[in-house]
């Protein structure tokens, strides 16, 4: 299949030119003005093309509750998501088809999805989100959630005796799951891949983490796991290590070029050295860190040290959305009050290359796509510039990042295969996404939690705060 991109913007330097595109099957074959057409010709006049985003770290599973967990900090909030009830596999198939659109709409051809895996039927739910990406054409990196560690190992101690309990799967038979989704899912072919992805440090042991390693070294699978997202964490790692988490994640061997870390708010100098040392990429969720009152990441301090860093929008229930654009522009702007040098700012052009070549370097892919380079994948999309949002004529990049672009996105190809056509998703019908999850939910307002009222008393004695509670019954 060949097509060829006529007369289409794309980014140069500090500025713009009008070229000719060619793509033959998957790659890139050309990029310059006037290139005699092969296959398709597509009108580029007025469009702006830039490499596909990556959606470096989401969990699709919880668009099922987004916009309905109170304003909490993560713990809280994570002993309210696991209250749900349990979702079933045709629920899982339609958040990750949900998931991949509002990515594509929003410029990502790629997707980081670390799957939460319902009990009992963990392979049903890893298969049903798989189905959902191919049906739909994104790239997905599929990296089911893991845990061997109780719920309430999350939260320091403080000093405290606590029992814990045992975790509802052995070690073992969590990497034995891990195997059987490598040996029936990872399909880099088809343009999914599967990734070793333990939760953290803070649910997860060194040995669950340490079989990871071997997976990943034994399958060349990339590495992903959360970081340091809150104080509290910090604080358990101290506890549980005696050293900071980044310093324990080094000697254990789980850093490397291979291995993207989301959140990592609660980094100090020393483990940004570490980062920067092992080629390990921070994925930076500034919407759901916002949200959880988690923290603001030093990603001025991560770009100034050599730390590789891409965009994700993390979970529907901690964000609540897939706009990939709306994660760049508040990844970007929110760090100009962290540092008032404004020459270590975030300019738009290094937003764009941030959310694509940051991205594909934190999956090891770099020299695959993430940029408009011949011979790479045809990884594309298609932004036009006469929507209402993008007008009138200034800076394409600059309204793109710094704007509120809404409808944008005309095309996008994933592999080559065109995924969106005149701002119409191709592969699947919308209309009957939109049906199924109207009909298999309702609204449920002001919805009381046990689960947080069983755990707020000790986060807020070990968090040093006042004793009153949200009052949840």
């Amino acid at each position: 299949m060949s097509f060829t991109i006529q007369n289409v913007l794309i980014s140069e330097g500090e500025g713009y030119r009008t070229v000719d595109v060619q793509i033959q099957d998957d790659r890139i074959l050309a990029i310059a003005p006037n290139l005699e057409v092969i296959g398709t010709a597509i009108d580029g006049t007025n469009k702006l093309l830039l490499p596909g985003f990556v959606n470096a770290h989401t969990h699709s599973s919880e668009m099922w509750q987004r916009g309905i967990i109170p304003p909490v900090p993560l713990e809280l909030w994570i002993a309210e998501l696991y209250e749900f009830t349990p979702l079933d596999p045709e629920q899982a198939y339609l958040s990750a088809v949900g998931t991949a659109i509002e990515t594509l709409l929003t410029g990502g051809t790629t997707v980081v999805d670390h799957l939460v895996l319902i009990p009992g039927k963990e392979i049903e739910t890893i298969e049903a989100a798989y189905r959902g990406y191919r049906d739909v054409g994104i790239r997905a990196f599929l990296a089911p959630l893991i845990q061997d560690e109780a719920l309430s190992a999350g939260i320091p101690t403080g000093g405290d005796e606590v029992n814990h309990g045992d975790y509802v799967r052995p070690t073992q038979a969590t990497l034995d799951l891990l195997q059987e989704a490598i040996n029936q899912f990872h399909r880099p072919d088809e343009r999914v891949e599967i990734m070793v992805a333990p939760t953290g440090i803070q649910l997860c042991s060194d040995a669950l983490f340490e079989g990871c390693i071997e997976l990943s070294d034994r399958y060349n699978l990339n590495r992903h796991a959360h970081l340091l997202e809150t104080k509290a964490q910090k604080l358990l790692a101290e506890e549980k290590y005696g050293c900071s988490a980044v310093q324990h994640l080094k000697e254990i061997g789980w850093l490397s070029e291979k291995t993207s870390l989301a959140h990592c708010v609660w980094l100090d100098d020393s483990d940004i050295q570490i980062m920067a040392e092992t080629r390990s990429t921070v994925v930076h969720n500034p919407l759901s860190n916002l949200r959880l009152g988690s923290g603001i990441a030093p990603i001025l301090k991560y770009r100034q040290a050599g730390v590789n860093v891409a965009f994700g929008c993390d979970g529907s229930a901690s964000n609540d959305s897939q706009d990939l654009l709306e994660a760049i522009k508040i990844g970007s702007i929110l760090h100009s009050v962290t540092d008032f040098d404004y020459h270590h700012w975030i300019t738009p052009r290094q937003s764009v290359e941030m959310a694509s070549l940051g991205g594909a370097t934190g999956l090891n892919r770099a020299d695959q796509f993430g940029s408009l380079t011949v011979g790479k994948k045809a990884d594309l999309v298609m932004y036009d510039l006469k929507s209402l949002s993008m007008l009138p004529r200034t800076d394409p990049i600059g309204l793109l990042i710094l704007g509120r672009p809404v409808n944008v996105v005309s095309h996008a190809w994933v592999n080559g295969k065109q995924v969106i056509s005149e701002h119409e998703i191709c592969n699947v019908n919308v209309d009957d996404l939109k049906e199924k999850l109207f009909d298999r939910s309702e609204w449920t307002p002001k919805r009381k939690s046990i689960a947080v009222a069983e755990t707020e008393a000790r986060y807020r004695s070990v968090m040093g705060l006042p004793g009153t509670t949200i009052g949840y019954s």
